[in-house]
């Protein structure tokens, strides 16, 4: 019985194509597929409910801080301003430790610079090694000369493996990354110093186009001498 119904091939089951005149709206929909819509869909259902639930059995005398740190705009809850939240003692504090931070980054970036170049310069500059020929007669030297040649012409032949090329590229662009990146370090640490100074007690102003000396695309202030006491 069991060899019986070994024998017997097996109807595999084939999904039904989709009929000519509907094939311009694209693939039909699988069994899999509606099982995955159906499955989100009622997830979503899930959740309204119990969002619903949770919104019905709540208590109307609950409070969070959230009541007394918004405002009603609208109809809609917005958070209060904190401009004036920090003293400008409290303001100056934490800049000065953000410029610290960046001038820190600059100098930690340019250390890397500095390494990368050192190792790339060595890589491409391999000393030659320098060595003294004596020769009795000008054959002797035309010889030694020819010799120096093709000495230089097999080296020269050498194909450079393409790991040490891959590597010695993604060198030089970790360099350029690095001197971008110091770039906009620097531009920044000046900005944050510049908005730093400003904070700072005096009458100051801003000089016009014609004032300053050295162009540039940047602002440039001016300070009033004051008499110290």
């Amino acid at each position: 019985m069991s060899s019986l119904r070994n024998a017997i091939p097996r109807r595999t089951h084939k999904e039904r194509a989709q009929p000519q005149q509907r094939k311009k709206f694209g693939l039909l929909e699988k069994h899999k597929d509606y099982v995955l819509r159906a499955r989100a869909f009622h997830q979503k259902e899930d959740t309204l409910r119990r969002l619903r639930e949770k919104a019905a059995s709540r208590n109307p005398d609950e409070f969070y801080f959230k009541m007394v740190n918004t405002r009603m705009v609208d109809g809609i809850h917005r958070p209060k301003s904190e401009a004036n939240k920090y003293t400008p003692e409290e303001l100056m504090l934490m800049k000065t430790q953000d410029i610290g931070y960046v001038l820190q980054k600059v100098q930690s970036e340019k250390k890397k610079i500095e390494r990368l170049n050192s190792a790339l310069h060595t890589l491409d500059h391999q000393p030659e090694n320098k060595h003294v020929y004596y020769a009795e007669d000008r054959e002797e030297v035309k010889e030694i000369q020819s010799r120096q040649l093709e000495k230089k012409d097999s080296l020269a032949s050498v194909k450079v493996p393409g790991r040490i090329k891959k590597k010695t590229a993604a060198s030089y662009r970790e360099l350029e990354a690095r001197q971008k990146r110091v770039q906009n370090l620097e531009k920044l640490y000046s900005d944050m110093a510049l908005q730093k100074e400003l904070q700072k007690s005096g009458r100051k102003r801003r000089l016009r186009e014609d004032e300053i000396v050295q162009p540039t695309s940047r602002p440039v202030y001016k300070w009033r001498t004051e008499r110290k006491r």
